[in-house]
Order: C-alpha cells, then structure tokens, then sequence
C-alpha cells in the first residue's frame, strides 16, 4: 500500500506536468498568429493580464468552496516570487514575441524545449538538485535539439536573431521556475494570478509608453484566453507538478510543449515540414524519453522540519491534529515532521532535497 501510494504521488506529479506542457505548447502558434495584428510587448501584456484575470475568478470560487486547503504565500517568501515575476513574467514573454515576430512558429515551439534543460541546469548548479547521468543525457539530447534549430545554414552557421531571442526568453523562464520551486507549496493558483497581474500591468504599462496602441476588441479578447489557457492554467499545472518532481524533472516533462506546438503550427499555419525540424524533433523525443523512463530509489534521512502546505496522511505525514486543524483530506496547517529513514522510489519534491 505504500508503494502504491508513492506511485500515485509521481503519476499525480507527471499529470501536471504533461497537462502544462500541453496547454502551453498550444499557446504559441496561437500567439504566433496575434503577433501579426498586436505590437510584441502588448501582446505580451495581454497574455498575462488574461491569466491573472481569469485565475482570480478561479481562486474566490476556489476558497469558497475549499478553504480548509488554502495556504497562502507568506512573507519571507514573497522575495522568491517577485523575482519570478521579474523573470518570468515580464523579461521572457517580451522576448519570445519578439523572437516569435522573427521565426517560424513551428521552429519557435520546438525552441521552447531548451527551457528545460537551462532550469535543470540552474537546479544542479546553484540550488543542488540531484541528477544522475541518465538525466544529463536526456538533457544534452535535447540541447542538441535546440541547437539543431538556431543554426541556419544560408551563408555559413549562423546563429538567427529571432532564435536568440527565444533562447534567452528560454533562460528567464528557467530563472523563474527554480525561484518558483520555492514556493511551490503554497496555493498554486495564488502564486500563478500574482504573477499574471503584475506581469501583464507592467508590460502593458510599458507598451502604452512607448507608444503602443491597445488593439481592438477582438483580438484583445483572444490574446486573454489564450493568456488564461497557455500560460494561467499551465503556469498552475506546472506549480503543481514542481511540488512532487523538483525543478529538473518537471521541466523534462514540460519539454514536451514544443512538440505540441510544432504540430499545431504545421497544422493551423500551414508550416512546412523540414529535415531540420525532423532532426531537432528526433534529438529531444530521445531526450523526454530519458526523462520519463528515470528510476531513482535509495536510502535516505529526512531531517525533523516544520512547515505548512496541502498533504495527506502518507508516509511523510504521520503526525498528531489539534482541534483547530482541518478535517478531511488532502488538507492544509502547519505540521511538524520527525527524523525518519526509509527507502523508496522518489524526486526532489519538498521532502526529498537530501545530498547523494
């Protein structure tokens, strides 16, 4: 029973991501086609602003109705979220719909899967996440990949604005996702409607600024369901699935998003199909499928913590309930964890950060 409890908790983890990567993949030949009738920086605006809106809506009928698993951000905390905001919410959509503006969207989707492996990167390097050599393979296979696209071979190797672009939109993006991580146990929809409405406030700000017109009604409606799909509820998937895979490995299964969208964009944009897009799409299907296949079991300490997020009663939470505590599950209050030694199958969520 405990394995299987385990197992349900990486499938759960592996749903939300897969789930975010098809909502997000979707978003972008969609907005491949608003980038032809709305200036770059208002569009990106717009896809934020649609997000915070929509997920507000989300968030009063979801503490109506649910109040006894909300756990809101807390103050420490909100310096890792404002540089997510930062990164991820106004740096990284400007820059992708300019890149957007300059390439193929198809070649643009498939891109997008660097994102991953520059979060795993970050992950490894400066917040210490565990890897093995099974997950650098699949990330350099997909690198591969990326790189496969941002080469044009007119005139010699060279790399194209319109792909650079993209590529650092890509590294703002893997910014936020590892300062996300350390909110991840907080109420995803809050997390995701914060980021949205200041996003979307300040880059329309700027886009007003320097000039830009607000588009009419039609395609601003667009652009903000597109924003509540591709980057609302995929954003809160997304949020979900770091809480039981870590950063890493969500961000291996969000790099399915490109192939998404590289078929939507063949599909709804009439793209064509290239020996460079087959090559690139060879290269980081090897490389998800790395990802998806990993096993990672030993024995491990988990050290005494206290905390607060939404759990229940599973091996990691065997603790005693006070009268003002929440009845029913999955539930949230702050809870302590003793000192416990055990060996199962696991992933860097937030009680399997230990050193290997």
């Amino acid at each position: 029973m405990q394995e299987q409890i385990k197992n349900q908790s990486h499938s759960v983890g592996v749903t939300y991501g897969l789930l975010s990567a098809l909502l997000f993949g979707l978003s972008t030949p969609f907005a491949k086609v608003l980038v032809g009738t709305v200036e770059p920086m208002m569009l990106a605006g717009l896809l934020y602003l649609g997000s915070g809106l929509g997920l507000s809506v989300l968030w009063l009928f979801n503490r109506l109705r649910t109040p006894e698993r909300f756990n809101p951000i807390k103050k420490k905390e909100l310096p890792y979220l404002m540089g997510a905001i930062a990164f991820g919410g106004v740096l990284s959509p400007v820059l992708l719909m300019f890149g957007l503006s300059m390439t193929l969207g198809s070649t643009a989707a498939l891109l997008l899967n660097l994102e991953g492996v520059l979060a795993a990167v970050l992950a490894w390097v400066f917040f210490k996440e565990n890897y093995d050599r099974r997950i650098v393979f699949g990330m350099a296979a997909i690198a591969l990949g990326g790189i496969a696209l941002s080469v044009t071979g007119q005139g010699g190797f060279s790399l194209s604005w319109g792909c650079g672009l993209i590529v650092l939109s890509c590294l703002g993006w893997a910014i936020d996702n590892n300062l996300t991580r350390n909110v991840a146990h907080a109420d995803a929809v809050q997390i995701t409607l914060i980021k949205g409405l200041c996003a979307g406030s300040v880059n329309l700000t700027i886009a007003l600024c320097l000039g830009g017109a607000i588009p009419s009604a039609v395609p601003v409606f667009a652009a903000m369901v597109v924003g509540f799909l591709g980057y609302g509820l995929s954003l809160v998937l997304f949020v979900l699935a770091l809480r039981y895979l870590g950063t890493a490995r969500t961000g291996a299964y969000f790099s399915t998003a490109p192939f998404v969208g590289a078929v939507a964009a063949i599909l709804l944009l009439k793209e064509p199909v290239t020996l460079q897009l087959g090559l690139a799409a060879a290269f980081m299907a090897i490389g998800v499928w790395l990802h998806l296949t990993e096993h990672h079991e030993h024995v491990h300490e988990h050290e005494e913590m206290e905390h607060e997020h939404e759990h229940t009663h599973d091996d990691h939470h065997q603790h005693e309930h006070t009268h003002e505590d929440p009845i029913g599950e999955p539930h949230t209050h702050a809870h302590r964890h003793e000192k416990l030694i055990h060996s199962h199958p696991h992933y860097p969520d937030m009680h399997h950060r230990h050193e290997h």
